[in-house]
């Protein structure tokens, strides 16, 4: 059995095994700021159904990164205490079924990316699979640094989001990346700095385990807690959100700013966990704050403009020419009541122009039930009411045709 230390085998294991191959909840707080994003780029209205795919583009995607980090990094995680029994440690899948978990959920997070949410989405989607992969994950092992770089993998999610909505990314989408980078750093130092031994025998070079004070610990937590002040601003000012959103935000921050202070003031496993539940906190409410008090996004609004104006003339256009299919007398649901003779007055329309009107006797025609009436033309007996009408048309039938014949004739002249 996968608990006890083997191999998978049922179906319930397996999916224990990809829950912890692409770190679940992890992945699911990731495509929710994906989520965050489109809400906040949109226009007047949210498609829901966009959001939905680039959320789930976005999940997979980052299942797919975390997969390939657990990959690269088994021999450091069977000496933590803290990830030893991940899957690959664990001897519960070998490296080649990880790497085809990975594999799927990279063409399959990226195909929904790309056919849904449009290229920008998914070129951000697969880059960000690389940088976390490919540069984050190596970096851990040899520079403090790869915490800078990890921060920059969390705020790409909110542009992949704003970029399927509005169709590309504005200024505005920058406030969202920077609260998710600004974020990350006090979330990170604190988590780091109470389990900075476990990192220590894992191999890895962390802040916290270089700075044995913790005061460049501290300081990178305090800084970027104050960062987020004026980025609570600077999503008003852009036209983000409306000013109510800069005074929550600015509240949420503030907190996190005093429980980095705390930790500053004194560095203690303790004052580490305030500010690291702290920043749970923080980073759902910002977001939902930003959702609730957004402003439509202009670019996103004109767009949806756009393509409402053209598929209303499209529609207009299909209307005008719809009646256009009668011109040489076809007959239509509505046209069955029309009587014959006046159905030959069609004939002089386009696409026969040079055709000169049919010629119709003088007087004047009377629509009625049953047919034509027209002077004498209608008997006022039974019978030979029906007898006059029908000969009336053919006589009608007769001029239409005399007609047409002379302006055959004077054509050719």
């Amino acid at each position: 059995a996968a608990a006890a230390g083997g191999r998978a085998s049922t179906p319930g294991e397996w999916l224990r095994v990809f829950e912890k191959l692409s770190k679940f909840r992890l992945s699911a707080f990731v495509a929710s700021t994906a989520t965050a994003g489109y809400v906040v780029g949109s226009g007047e209205s949210v498609d829901w159904a966009g959001a939905g795919y680039v959320t789930l583009g976005t999940m997979l995607a980052s299942s797919a990164a975390n997969t390939l980090n657990q990959v690269y990094e088994r021999m450091n995680d069977g000496r933590m205490t803290r990830t030893m029994k991940r899957p690959l440690p664990a001897g519960a899948c070998s490296v080649p079924q990880a790497l085809a978990f990975a594999a799927a959920c990279t063409v399959t997070g990226v195909g929904v990316l790309a056919t849904f949410s449009g290229t920008e989405a998914a070129v951000l989607g697969a880059g960000n699979i690389a940088l976390y992969a490919g540069v984050y994950t190596p970096l851990k092992q040899m520079s403090v640094a790869n915490t800078w770089v990890g921060a920059v993998v969390g705020g790409v999610p909110p542009l992949m989001g704003w970029a399927a909505a509005a169709d590309g990314l504005q200024p505005g989408a920058l406030v969202l990346a920077g609260l998710l980078y600004c974020w990350q750093l006090p979330h990170f130092m604190s988590l780091a700095w109470m389990h900075r031994e476990d990192y220590a025998r894992g191999g890895f070079r962390m802040l916290p385990i270089m700075d044995a004070t913790g005061r460049r610990v501290a300081n990178v937590a305090l800084r970027n807690s104050l960062a987020l002040l004026p980025l609570s601003y600077a999503a008003y000012a852009l036209g983000v959100t409306t000013e109510l959103f800069a005074w929550e935000s600015a509240a949420f921050a503030l907190a996190l700013t005093m429980s980095s202070a705390a930790f500053r003031i004194r560095l203690s496993n303790a004052t580490a966990r305030t500010l690291f539940l702290t920043s749970l906190g923080y980073l759902p409410m910002a977001m939902a704050a930003m959702c609730w008090h957004r402003l439509p996004n202009a670019d996103a609004a004109e767009r949806e403009t756009a393509g409402a104006r053209a598929h209303a003339e499209g529609t207009g256009a299909s209307a005008v020419a719809g009646p256009a299919t009668n011109v040489l007398g076809a007959r239509s649901a509505a046209d069955e009541d029309m009587p014959a003779a006046l159905a030959l007055e069609q004939l002089s329309l386009a696409p026969f122009p040079f055709l000169p009107p049919p010629m119709l006797p003088e007087r004047s025609l009377r629509l009625r039930r049953g047919g034509v009436e027209g002077g004498a033309g209608v008997a006022k007996g039974g019978g030979g009411e029906g007898a006059s009408a029908g000969g009336g048309e053919s006589a009608l039938g007769a001029a239409a045709v005399r007609g047409v014949a002379a302006g055959s004739a004077s054509v050719k002249r």
